[in-house]
């Protein structure tokens, strides 16, 4: 070990001026972060349903907000154009109520995950603009009406922005332009008034895109729609993006006036084919060796990086605290998450707060609190 990180992690073991939970020097992330924002995580239809015993301790004690990760998109939950498969999303909803969480619905527009029926007619050519605007309301009438009261915020639309920030041409756009942005928060404040209204996408660090976002919010605002806040997917690797860059979308989000919320976060660790950055689904690529270097561990110093990449990050977000209210971390422990499979398929990753062993990565929560309480 580094003679300057044993000194970061020995000074973690003595700080007493964060707070803690009953056991002594015992960090909890919920309580860390009490008076700052919530701290969320990403949920698996396991973890929903139970069948992942582990899991409901760790969520209990570290988390007060949830995501569904995959239940709510729309191939999970409305496979067929009559069919709805609303029973892990249900287990989803149960336990968020027993974690007495703040709920997370993700997402109800998005360009993957969506069946190809969605975009056509029983003939199988593309619908024209008003079925497709009528498919997107009666499917997001059925899902934030059934839980109404219940999800406290909505992803309502995902990802429709380029690195450019220009549209992305998927089938909505190309069938209704930007309409299906506007008709969606329409319908999912129509449906519950109550709930808070996000858009959410991935790169949001670079100014391009984050303009873009914040344009669009912008947009819907001055039609009359609610839009509370912008969703920053963080999806973050060990030397990039700078946190300056993050920061700098932190206070062009607030200043906009917007809530900012960190909704995808982990830290891939292990090396990319280029052109790989963000949350495209549609660069996958097969697995090589030489892109899962570590299958028995990180390495002490990729290790120490990595406790450090996530201290500095959360110095930013706790820096902010008056900016965001979320951070949600994308999966709950290293073998829960998706970046095992992305952009390589089969790999063995290392992004997240929980080993796949359901134990706490504690020499990353002790850099994350001297650097936010120090």
């Amino acid at each position: 070990m580094k003679a300057s990180f044993k000194f970061f992690v020995i000074l973690a073991g003595i700080f007493i001026s964060r707070p803690v939970s009953s056991q002594e020097n015992e960090l909890v992330l919920k309580d860390m972060f009490k008076d700052a924002f919530y701290i969320g995580t990403a949920i698996s239809y396991r973890q929903a349903s139970g069948e992942e015993q582990q899991a409901l301790p760790l969520l209990e004690k570290h988390f007060n907000s949830i995501t569904s990760e995959n239940m709510m998109k729309w191939g999970p939950i409305h496979p067929e154009p009559d069919r709805y498969n609303f029973v892990s999303a249900d287990h989803f909803v149960q336990l968020g109520k027993k974690l007495n969480a703040f709920i997370i619905g993700h997402t109800l527009v998005w360009h993957q995950q969506t069946p190809k029926w969605v975009y056509q007619n029983t003939q199988g050519e593309m619908l024209s603009k008003a079925g497709l605007l009528e498919r997107l309301e009666n499917h997001i009438g059925t899902l934030v009406g059934r839980y109404k009261g219940q999800v406290h915020g909505w992803d309502v639309v995902n990802e429709v922005f380029e690195d450019d920030g220009t549209y992305r041409e998927s089938e909505w756009y190309q069938i209704t332009g930007k309409d299906f942005i506007f008709h969606a928060f329409q319908k999912a404040h129509a449906m519950d008034p109550e709930a808070e209204l996000y858009y959410n996408d991935y790169n949001l660090w670079k100014p391009e895109k984050r303009e873009a976002a914040i344009a669009l919010a912008k947009e819907l605002r001055e039609k009359g729609l609610r839009v509370d806040g912008i969703g920053m997917q963080g999806h973050y690797m060990l030397d990039s993006p700078p946190v300056e860059m993050i920061e700098a979308s932190i206070i062009a989000i607030s200043n906009a006036g917007f809530k900012v919320m960190v909704t995808e976060m982990d830290v891939d660790v292990l090396p990319r084919p280029r052109a790989s950055e963000g949350a495209d689904l549609n660069k996958n690529y097969a697995l090589d060796e030489k892109f899962n270097p570590y299958k028995e561990g990180l390495p002490e110093d990729v290790a120490e990086k990595f406790a450090k990449r996530y201290a500095e990050i959360f110095s930013v977000f706790y820096k902010h605290r008056d900016k965001i209210e979320r951070v949600t971390l994308w999966g709950l422990h290293d073998g829960a998450s998706w970046l095992n499979n992305w952009p390589v398929r089969g790999r063995t990753n290392y992004p997240l707060l929980l080993d796949r062993n359901y134990k706490e990565k504690m020499e990353v929560f002790k850099a994350i609190s001297i650097q936010v309480y120090n």
